[in-house]
């Protein structure tokens, strides 16, 4: 019974990794050709032109599918300047936005004077009720 606990789960491993292996090697398919190989991508169809070059199998990628590659990446460079180009142009909008909310010198200059008089009368006010209870304690003193 122990031993059948330990079969099963190492028959269903071993079946996982002979599927995995197999799906790998079912990717590629290779044909032979009058000048060397011809490969092909099973999942997405893309094929390939290989030779063989001192003992090793070199591959191209073909023309219309070099061409459909150039193509895609004109494609998102032309895409990608088009948004440097709305990034900076949102930039220089933002930074001419807050620039124009900033306010003049003269209007900080009046924004000061209204502070300073407001600060001046509440000290003012702050003194004279200093006096007052100074006055207070004193003549509870005497």
């Amino acid at each position: 019974m122990r031993l059948l606990h330990i079969l099963i789960p190492a028959a269903l491993v071993s079946l996982v990794a002979a599927s995995a292996w197999s799906e790998e090697t079912d990717h590629y398919r290779l044909e032979k050709s009058a000048n060397g190989y011809v490969r092909m991508d099973t999942q997405t169809g893309a094929m390939s032109i290989c030779e063989e070059r001192s003992g090793q199998l070199v591959c191209k990628m073909a023309a219309d599918e070099r061409a459909a590659f150039q193509d895609e990446v004109d494609r998102l460079q032309a895409s990608m300047k088009a948004m440097d180009e709305r990034v900076t142009k949102l930039e220089n909008s933002l930074a001419a936005r807050l620039e124009s909310k900033l306010p003049s010198e003269e209007d900080f200059d009046k924004t000061m004077s209204y502070m300073e008089r407001m600060l001046r009368g509440f000290m003012g006010i702050v003194k004279e009720m200093d006096k007052g209870e100074g006055a207070e304690l004193n003549s509870q003193k005497t």
